[in-house]
């Protein structure tokens, strides 16, 4: 007795079952350039942005987040202003407790003025001497002066017009201070320099030169800190006297925090020798710690500390 074998499978598809395998994929093909043709459309004819949707209809919102305007660049230099102005420059490196225009003696096409001082390194308008505040000494008072013998008025008749001439105000001797804070307050609180060299010339004219210059909110802060750190910074000098003769820079990076404590302190370049450098330090340091921020200080700041850089020059 013989068996039949059943025939072996095969993976060739017979005609029908390739038609309707391509009848499939032409379907899904026309179907996803239908969707995205419409898709396409809607957007660039905004039908998708006018169209209500369902509440109930989950939704895929595009956001398009607008990117911040750019904020105008703070000034990062202080410098002492010594020729105010109430306009204030757009675009400077400069800030201090008041604005300045620059300005010149002599006009030119530049955007510096010209000076012609001994120095390249600080930026300052005019040479300036340390005050001397040992040379205050109170004035021993004057005797009192005898009081003028009165004259008698000259008589006028009814309807004479006569010149008035005005007695001249006899002078009065300026009291000298009798303390150091008072010699302090009588003087300008223009910082001690040497004027800087530079070649330069601005179209306005002026009697003085002048930078541009941006008032900020912590410009009045700064200013006495500078003044305080300058102070302190002779002060050392002249008490241990130091034989000045090696010139150079010494730059220190620290943080001022809000309550005007000082901290984080670094040496960046020192090339003066390690005493001088000290001296710096010290210079900072010492009046520390320095008043706390005002209110709209901290606000415009949004920190609990500022990072500074403070340079000293030996020259």
């Amino acid at each position: 007795m013989s068996g039949v074998g059943a025939p072996g499978g095969s993976l060739r598809l017979s005609g029908p079952e390739l038609r309707r395998l391509s009848l499939v994929l032409a379907l899904s093909l026309a179907l996803h350039l239908l969707g995205w043709g419409g898709y396409a459309a809607g957007e660039k004819f905004g039908w998708w942005r006018q169209w209500h949707w369902p509440k109930w209809l989950p939704r895929l919102v595009a956001v398009k987040i607008k990117p911040p305007e750019p904020q105008p660049e703070q000034p990062l230099v202080f410098m002492d202003v010594t020729q105010p102005s109430t306009e204030a420059p757009k675009n400077t490196p400069y800030y201090s407790s008041q604005n300045s225009r620059a300005a010149d003696t002599t006009r030119g096409d530049k955007a510096v003025p010209q000076l012609n001082g001994k120095q390249t390194e600080v930026v300052k308008t005019e040479t300036v001497p340390r005050p001397d505040f040992n040379k205050f000494q109170p004035s021993p008072p004057s005797p009192p002066s005898p009081p003028p013998e009165a004259k008698p008025l000259p008589v006028t008749k009814p309807g004479d017009l006569t010149l008035g001439k005005l007695q001249p105000t006899p002078p009065q001797d300026q009291q000298r201070p009798r303390t150091l804070k008072q010699a302090r307050e009588q003087q300008s609180h223009r910082l001690p320099g040497v004027e800087m060299k530079q070649d330069g010339g601005v179209e306005r004219l002026a009697l003085a030169p002048s930078f541009d210059v941006k008032a900020t909110a912590f410009g009045a802060y700064d200013a006495a800190v500078v003044e305080a750190v300058t102070q302190r910074w002779y002060d050392l000098l002249d008490s241990q006297q130091f034989a000045m003769d090696r010139s150079g820079r010494v730059t220190l990076r620290f943080h001022l925090n809000y309550d005007g404590t000082i901290t984080d302190m670094t040496v960046l370049q020192n090339t003066v020798g390690d005493l001088l450098g000290y001296v710096c330090q010290k210079a900072i340091q010492d009046p520390a710690p320095y008043a706390a921020w005002p209110s709209d200080m901290r606000r415009e700041i949004g920190a609990n500390y500022r990072e500074i850089t403070f340079t000293f020059y030996y020259y």
